[in-house]
């Protein structure tokens, strides 16, 4: 008696072919929507997704890179140091947008923290053809290498770069005008010795909110010297906040250039026995988390950086397709009016 043969088989793994018949279009079509194009309609790829999920495709990925050249793999750069990285809630919400728009694609994101040494290493790596293209966040002046890699391979900054050129691509926001919001707010609830205290002034973000600071300050007839630079840490916000304190102890209103700090700029003023916003109001930056999690709810520029982190990596898939995009993308601010100010 003949058995049968073949029964335990595996049947043939879905073929791209196979995707494009179930979705009824073309292969083209499916290859552009595994690859995160934004030439296809959300239609057009729901259908899509839907087919794969029916099949249970799996893009060959190594046959793909072999064929067009490419990794398949994008890195995110941060040249900050681990406990900034994984403490910062803006950088969590970056990640989040950027993984948002990347999990629609089939891109794999890298992260590369790169403090020590941001060029021997990184640059290394990036030039290596590891990743197809890179998207780098909180970048310092000095990170000179980084800027020029831009021109080795696509690469979206997040935040305007330090030595700008008219080749870089950039997702940020108005910090200059960002600065003057919060600072106006704290001279229109009558404010009249209002201090500043800063980011690392080797970023571009940190001096544009001091500019605001000034003008602001300048336009009202009032002095700009209560100012004192940290490092956008909690640790840095309070030594900062101490020396502005011991050198202007009248200050009644207090512009934080990130709500994380502005959470170590509260705990000193506590210290001190000053009520906030009864002596002095109190200012911050990002509308992160930190702001309605601490003791006084803050007061805070809004920037959208989840957005921005999804825009960035909207920008760089599109960049990788071949397409034209926008160097200069400017997202909106806005005041977020809380209990400190």
């Amino acid at each position: 008696m003949q058995g049968v043969i073949g029964s335990g088989a595996r049947p043939p793994a879905p073929t791209l072919e196979m995707v494009a018949r179930e979705a009824n279009v073309s292969r083209a079509t499916v290859s552009r929507v595994v690859n995160g194009s934004p030439k296809v309609s959300p239609e057009v790829v729901r259908v899509v997704n839907e087919a794969i999920a029916k099949l249970n495709y799996v893009p060959n990925r190594a046959a793909r890179s072999l064929a067009s050249r490419t990794s398949g793999a994008i890195a995110l750069v941060v040249p900050e140091d681990t406990t900034r990285f994984f403490g910062d809630p803006y950088f969590a919400a970056i990640v989040q947008g950027i993984t948002r728009r990347l999990d629609v694609s089939e891109y794999l994101l890298n992260l590369l923290l790169s403090t020590s040494d941001p060029t021997r290493k990184t640059l290394r790596y990036l030039r290596s053809g590891v990743v197809d293209g890179a998207l780098v966040v909180s970048h310092h002046e000095g990170d000179h290498s980084l800027h020029e890699a831009a021109h080795e391979m696509p690469m979206v900054f997040g935040g305007r770069p330090p030595n700008i050129t008219d080749d870089d691509i950039f997702v940020d926001v108005d910090n200059i005008e960002g600065g003057m919001t919060a600072t106006e707010r704290l001279l229109a609830i009558g404010r009249r010795r209002v201090g500043t205290i800063t980011g690392p002034l080797d970023m571009p973000a940190a001096v544009d909110r001091l500019e605001g600071y000034r003008r602001a300050v300048a336009t009202a007839g009032l002095p700009d010297d209560a100012v004192e630079t940290a490092d956008f840490s909690v640790a840095g916000a309070v030594d900062a906040t101490r020396r502005l304190l011991d050198r202007a102890p009248d200050l009644d209103g207090l512009f934080v250039a990130s709500d994380l700090m502005a959470t170590g700029a509260l705990s000193v003023l506590r210290e001190r026995g000053r009520r906030v916003p009864e002596d002095i109001a109190v200012v911050g930056y990002d509308d992160s988390p930190a702001a309605t999690s601490s003791a006084i709810p803050l007061t805070t520029v809004h920037q959208p950086s989840e957005e921005m982190g999804y825009l960035m990596a909207d920008l760089l898939l599109r960049l990788l397709v071949g397409e034209d995009v926008p160097h200069r993308n400017i997202m909106a601010t806005r005041l977020v009016r809380r209990a400190s100010a």
